[in-house]
């Protein structure tokens, strides 16, 4: 669905919450939106601006499967066929997003959050960047945005990322083109990381139609339903970017990046902002989620895989749970190894039967407790390659970060008796019939 079909939706179905009372964008939004759970919501008097701010909609993953017509159960799946078969979205000449172009961009007009004490600035979080590379074309991510002047940001460019990977391969400044306010087809693609080459925007509308339109004053497509579009330039130009508190929960540091130009900004005539508040639950969910189809790819290469999960508890970026229907001693062993090729920067991976919920960190648990021994079902990996969100990793300025991987085989060990293995189950009876 569109985004405001999809508000609306939600709003028939009691889903979001309308905030009419008067709110602050200095922190008083982030804590409603927190308190709330990160139930969808719209905050429509925001104190100073003409925009109202919504935010929630892809918080869970029920609710991210009925943005794209599909099941929380069916959702892994509709993610791996889109990757598989993108479909090249169509081009429109008169896009709703494209209403009001402003030329002279002020950002002190929007409702950009204040969303913790200590954070380094107003910071834009609901992202989807987009930017051509000159040798394998559009790409799509998130990039979040520190303000630091009237047009001005620093944009977060990771290391081996494919915007950092092209900014620091071409000379001059690289046009980047971000999109506020989008359908939650959109959102999800943009957070998958396919293989260099394949578009982002192609594998959203695979997912749900998505239109796309010409920028005004860049050589970039953005989607024709957004709300607001920042066109602009990174520069040569390097300023402070952070503190900011990222999905460990702990706050990154302070780094030099890129400054970002926006030199133009298009929207509709009722636009709306998008807020996202970082560490929490939106955050993790378009993190995490979208690495499981990455790694579903790789492990089924090897083995036959169910289910993929990666999990709130480790950050939903760090630790990962692997369903398998296992059939060989070795199964578990090559899982192992393929889903830390299917996400390079998970730390733990544990694999579990098909009997087992990965859902549930109880059922996991579990399994770790009568199907796992640390001699022989524990894989050790020293040194490799990490996540410079893990606090614990070994961070050296100018170097990869460092980690030490672990993937746990909590399967049933091959050749036993599996009935030694399976939970024994009550029945459930009607006590009506007891208790009348």
């Amino acid at each position: 669905m569109k985004l405001r079909e999809f508000l609306s939706h939600l709003e028939e179905k009691g889903k979001l919450v309308r905030i009419t009372k008067p709110v602050s964008h200095e922190y008083e939004i982030a804590n409603i939106i927190y308190s709330l759970n990160e139930k969808p919501v719209i905050f429509e008097n925001v104190k100073g601006f003409d925009y109202p701010v919504f935010a929630g909609i892809t918080s869970d993953r029920d609710i991210i499967a009925e943005g794209i017509g599909t099941t929380k159960d069916n959702l892994l799946a509709s993610l791996v066929d889109a990757l598989q078969n993108p479909v090249k979205p169509d081009m429109i000449e008169n896009a709703p997003c494209q209403e009001v172009i402003i030329n002279e961009p002020d950002l002190s007009k929007f409702p950009i959050l204040h969303h913790l004490n200590g954070d380094g600035g107003r910071y834009c979080s609901a992202t989807v960047a987009t930017i051509k590379d000159p040798d394998t074309g559009r790409n799509v991510s998130y990039h979040r945005l520190m303000e630091i002047g009237k047009n001005k940001f620093t944009a977060r460019l990771i290391k081996n990322r494919q915007t950092r990977t092209t900014y620091d391969k071409i000379e001059g400044d690289l046009e980047m083109a971000i999109c506020f306010g989008n359908s939650v087809a959109t959102m999800v693609a943009a957070s998958l990381g396919p293989p260099s080459g394949v578009d982002e925007f192609s594998i959203a509308n695979a997912l749900d139609k998505t239109d796309l339109v010409k920028c005004v004053t860049k050589d970039l497509e953005v989607p024709a339903d957004s709300e607001i579009i920042f066109e602009g330039r990174l520069t040569r130009d390097l300023d402070n970017e952070g503190p900011f508190v990222d999905l460990t929960e702990t706050r990154d540091f302070v780094r030099q990046e890129p400054v970002f130009v926006i030199d133009c900004i298009t929207h509709r005539k009722d636009a709306m902002y998008q807020a996202l508040i970082p560490g929490r639950l939106e955050h993790k969910t378009l993190m995490g989620m979208p690495k499981e189809p990455t790694i579903f790819n790789e492990v089924n290469k090897v083995v036959d895989c169910k289910n993929v999960y990666v999990t709130m508890g480790g950050g939903s970026w760090l630790h990962g749970v692997v369903q398998i229907n296992k059939q060989h001693d070795d199964d578990a062993k090559k899982a192992i190894d393929a889903s830390f090729e299917g996400h390079k920067s998970m730390k733990h991976v544990t694999i579990v039967d098909e009997d087992v919920d990965l859902f549930d960190p109880l059922a996991v648990e579990w399994a770790m407790a009568t199907r796992f021994q640390g001699d022989s079902d524990m894989v050790v990996k020293v040194d490799q390659s990490g996540s410079s969100l893990d606090p614990s990793g070994k961070h050296e300025e100018g170097k990869k970060t460092l980690t030490t991987k672990i993937g746990f085989d909590a399967t049933i060990p091959g050749h036993v008796d599996k009935k030694k293995y399976e939970i024994v189950k009550y029945h459930k009876v009607d006590l009506d019939d007891y208790l009348r």
